[in-house]
């Protein structure tokens, strides 16, 4: 005989399926919570129930869920993806309206940790893809700077010596070989500079604040706010690293200057007792992390991450709408 449906079943349902619920009031005050959602929270479903994000939860943590509930309540739905210790969470939050006006902010957490090895293959396949890049980025640099660079310069040579051998004949035509000139020396700047922003392999050469300053110089041309660079002299950088911190400077000033609507972008090289540090700061429009269907998540991000994983050093993101983003690579923390 079928068990009849009755009213204890969608708790049940909730409170011993695999994934996590719960509904937060406009106080932040968690009204129901099903399911185990100590993995996000830190906290258990008993300790979280009638209580307020901002007095239960951690402080870090407490901001970035009020900065989230304020989303829901203001209309949005969130797509959100968590690094939860050693496991990966995927998690939804959106309005719970009646007669169009919204109530609550409804959660829902799915663990997706066994798909991680699917993921990670992807990631393997795009990082594969960024390696490719960088190589080509490489061979394009290498031919700027060999074929294109030093065939300018031949040919700037070549109409100097035309222009010496013509100048008591025609006055003239050696005024119009000086103006190819000039626009042959801009022409081998440009290239000089596009070879450089291409080579991944400048910053070993050149130094990582000299590669900096270029960055800087680059980004200036087409960003309207205030660039600075804050460089501690005492800071001892190991080649091996200084294209990772160089790598991920460049993305994230790329994202704050695309994405971010700032007016301001700090670039800080400082020491600590572990290494060196690198932080980018904007005061544009930040962004959630977790948020995975963000317009700063995606090949960006991911870029960063394997540099930050190739050097052995760890990356942390800090952002909300209101004071913009830091992105710090640094050494792990002990």
């Amino acid at each position: 005989m079928p068990v009849p449906l009755n009213e204890w079943l969608p708790q049940g349902f909730l409170e011993q399926g695999p994934a996590c619920a719960w509904i937060v009031d406009s106080e932040g005050v968690f009204r129901e919570v099903y399911g185990d959602p100590s993995a996000i929270f830190r906290k258990t479903a008993g300790e979280l129930k009638n209580q307020a994000a901002s007095q239960i939860l951690e402080s870090g943590l407490a901001e970035t869920w009020a900065s989230r509930v304020g989303c829901v309540f203001a209309g949005e739905t969130l797509m959100l993806r968590e690094r939860c210790g050693n496991s990966t969470w995927y998690i939804s939050l959106f309005p719970i309206r009646r007669e169009g006006r919204i109530l609550f902010a409804g959660g829902y957490g799915n663990d997706v940790t066994p798909w991680g090895t699917a993921e990670q293959e992807l990631r393997h396949t795009v990082l594969s893809a960024l390696k490719s890049q960088e190589q080509d980025r490489k061979m394009a640099s290498q031919f700027l700077h060999d074929a294109v660079g030093q065939n300018l310069t031949a040919l700037g040579l070549q109409l100097d010596l035309i222009r010496m051998d013509l100048e008591t004949l025609s006055p003239e035509t050696c005024a119009r070989i000086a103006e190819i000139q000039k626009m042959l020396e801009d022409m081998m700047e440009e290239v000089r500079e596009y070879s450089y922003a291409l080579n991944p392999s400048t910053v070993e050469r050149a130094g990582l604040r000299t590669a900096l300053d270029k960055l800087a110089t680059r980004t200036r041309t087409h960003f309207g706010g205030t660039l600075r660079i804050h460089d501690d002299p005492a800071v001892k950088i190991d080649p091996k690293i200084a294209s990772a911190l160089y790598h991920i400077a460049q993305e994230a000033v790329g994202n704050a200057v695309h994405h971010a609507a700032c007016s301001a972008i700090e670039i800080a090289l400082k020491s600590s007792r572990s290494g060196p540090i690198l932080e980018v700061r904007d005061n544009g429009r930040g962004f959630d992390p977790g948020d995975v269907l963000g317009a700063r998540r995606g090949l960006g991000l991911l870029s960063m991450e394997h540099y930050a994983a190739e050097a052995g050093l760890e990356l942390t993101i800090a952002s909300n709408r209101d004071t913009g983003t830091v992105v710090r690579i640094g050494p792990p923390e002990v």
